[in-house]
């Protein structure tokens, strides 16, 4: 019996299909009443038990409260979160019907009009998320990481020093540490709980209505950083002014000099993440440097 199965036996569940094996491995399961849900299986080491029980938390009160985003649902037994014997952890979110907003790399299928309606409705939803989170009484054990200055362009940042990965060259390098520089000057602004990873494959989209997965990177951060990784993957391209100014008008701010700031930060931070992550031959590693020194030659200009 594989490690997947042996943690859906824990909610009475049936491995339908992998979904996603990046952070997580995550899996489509049919629960015992016949209907879907996602079963998770966090990496080792990554988040510990009392983080992932925080957004677990966090979630089912999103959820509760009416907003799009998956409920958590505990095991049969009662308990959110399941140790596995290979140490590491499961659990379970309810199902969100719908297909993803798009993919890293590739073209939007939809027509530019409909994407920027999506995009006004996805910065209206995370301002409903952050204002629902505020209203929240968070338990004293609650613990999430911070993406904060310090986690983002401190000395130690959450996803690694950057400006010191192996396969930058001289020139980049220069440039990471000119846009951590700046970056550590102008970064300012609310700081509540946040997702903290909006990529397109974490949106998901149903007719004309937007929901919210993968809360796995959530943390303590600036607010606007959510727009800022809501934006990080389509800074080079040419509609991304117009895709910027439809998520910052759903938002509600008008702060682009720190929405900007927010997608340099994450440009950076993903730099940091390939490096513990991917072998050093993969393409990923040059395709972030590249967006990374590309999206600070703008910002910084």
């Amino acid at each position: 019996m594989t490690p997947a199965e042996t943690a859906a036996r824990a909610w009475g569940g049936r491995i339908l299909r992998t979904l996603r094996d990046r952070e997580n491995h995550v899996f489509e399961m049919a629960l015992p009443s016949g209907t879907r849900a996602a079963l998770r299986l966090h990496r080792a080491g990554y988040q510990s038990a009392a983080a992932i029980r925080s957004e677990l938390w966090w979630c089912a009160e999103l959820a509760r409260a009416g907003l799009p985003v998956p409920a958590a649902l505990p095991a049969l037994d009662g308990r959110p979160l399941v140790g596995l014997h290979d140490g590491r952890h499961a659990s379970v979110l309810a199902w969100m019907d719908g297909e993803a907003l798009g993919e890293a790399s590739l073209p939007f299928t939809r027509p530019i009009s409909g994407i920027l309606d999506l995009y006004h409705a996805l910065g209206a939803l995370l301002r409903q998320v952050h204002r629902a989170t505020d209203a929240l009484a968070l338990p004293d054990d609650f613990t999430r990481p911070r993406w904060d200055l310090d986690g983002l362009v401190g000395e130690q940042p959450l996803w690694g020093r950057f400006w010191e990965h192996p396969s930058a060259t001289a020139d980049q390098r220069a440039v990471l540490i000119r846009a951590r520089d700046a970056l550590r000057e102008r970064l300012a602004g609310d700081i509540g709980l946040i997702h903290a990873d909006v990529l397109r494959e974490n949106v998901i989209v149903n007719d004309r209505s937007v929901s919210l997965i993968d809360f796995d990177d959530a943390g303590f951060g600036f607010r606007l950083y959510d727009l800022g990784t809501a934006l990080l993957q389509t800074v080079r391209h040419p509609e991304h002014p117009l895709l910027r100014d439809a998520l910052m008008a759903g938002y509600g701010t008008t702060d682009q000099a720190m929405v900007d700031a927010c997608t340099l930060a994450r440009s950076l931070a993903s730099v940091g993440w390939t490096t513990p992550r991917l072998a050093r031959e993969d393409p990923i590693h040059r395709s972030h440097l590249v967006r990374a020194t590309a999206c600070a030659a703008m910002v910084l200009a």
